[in-house]
């Protein structure tokens, strides 16, 4: 017992830190006139400036209880905002662009990765957050492919650079190519990575086009789901080899080896879909998440220098480059081919 509360009070200033700089992240997002960068990438950039000029140690055994458990919670409650109805107000039109998007983010960020020698962990998180919401996805899918927090912080700087030239640009190349406020709605919603760039992008363009692309967002926001359930069994099945070739044949519990939280978070999103969880309750559910998220990503910068990200090098950015490039153009051509453009 003693023992345990030891462990608690240990873990105590490094969890209020995450959030003390979490609040301070989500004021400075107040601030900003237009909602441009999330309150995430702001806690994370933060917590890595942070800790350029200082490591105390004391916050060690906290951070790590934030990056792993608190984040693994804060998905859990995720769950509970997501419904599959919501697909059925958007339309089977926005499905089979997101369709189109996700194959060329997972399918061909395999082959660049593997041009660019990147790790698959790495090479997946960077397709994750560009191919269905930016740091959300990157968050959820962290965990269950037991990614370093290094690799999530190079994830998230990627994602968030091409979304800032994609506020920019979408507008400008939405005009010249003269598309109407739902093609171009359909087009940022399922080309641009995170839902503060989504809205901005959208809105940028007209009032139609935001509330269609943040639509079309909410309803890309879901893919989280089958995603995250396949990497599951993917690194279930790598831990599996792994666990057989260096315990010579021993029998391997799988149950041991599966991510459990992920449970929750399916669990709470069939609930919610199927209208168990009063609307006031998933709201709620989706703030804490929020909040939480946020605090998880603030004690991964708190523990990850920039120096450390540097040593990446430059492949990692090319490989965001070349996925976000590829998403905006097949983006529009599955509209073309539809009669949308």
């Amino acid at each position: 017992m003693k023992k345990r509360m030891n462990g608690f009070f240990k873990i105590i200033p490094g969890f209020g830190a995450a959030c003390l700089l979490a609040y301070v992240a989500r004021y400075i997002e107040s601030l900003l006139p237009i909602h441009i960068i999330g309150a995430s990438v702001i806690a994370l950039l933060l917590g890595m400036l942070i800790n350029s000029f200082c490591k105390p140690t004391w916050l060690a055994p906290g951070l790590k209880f934030t990056s792993k458990k608190i984040l693994k919670l804060a998905i859990i409650l995720l769950g509970a905002s997501l419904s599959v109805n919501v697909i059925l107000s958007v339309g089977k039109m926005s499905l089979m662009v997101m369709v189109f998007t996700l194959l060329t983010c997972f399918g061909g960020g395999y082959l660049v990765g593997k041009a660019l020698g990147l790790n698959w962990k790495l090479s997946n998180l960077i397709s994750a957050g560009t191919g269905i919401c930016g740091g959300s996805a990157i968050a959820a899918i962290a965990p269950v492919i037991d990614a370093e927090d290094k690799d999530i912080a190079y994830a998230m700087s990627a994602t968030f650079l091409f979304d800032m030239a994609m506020i920019v640009l979408f507008p400008i190349m939405g005009r010249w190519m003269g598309l109407s406020d739902m093609a171009y709605g359909l087009w940022a919603g399922t080309a641009v990575n995170d839902t503060s760039s989504v809205v901005a992008a959208g809105y940028a363009f007209s009032e139609g086009a935001g509330d269609f692309a943040t639509m079309v967002k909410l309803t890309r926001t879901l893919s989280i789901i089958p995603t995250v359930l396949v990497f599951t069994f993917i690194n279930l099945r790598l831990k599996k080899k792994q666990s057989i070739n260096t315990t010579a044949g021993k029998k391997v519990n799988i149950m041991k080896l599966f991510p459990w939280f992920i449970v929750g978070f399916i669990g709470l999103a069939i609930i919610n879909s199927m209208g168990y969880i009063p609307a006031n309750v998933s709201a709620c559910a989706k703030d804490v998440s929020k909040f939480l998220m946020v605090s998880a990503l603030a004690a991964i910068g708190l523990g990850t220098s920039f120096k450390e990200v540097r040593k990446s090098g430059f492949a990692p950015m090319m490989h965001g480059f070349i996925i976000s490039a590829l998403v905006v153009v097949v983006a529009i051509g599955v509209e073309w081919c539809m009669g949308l453009v």
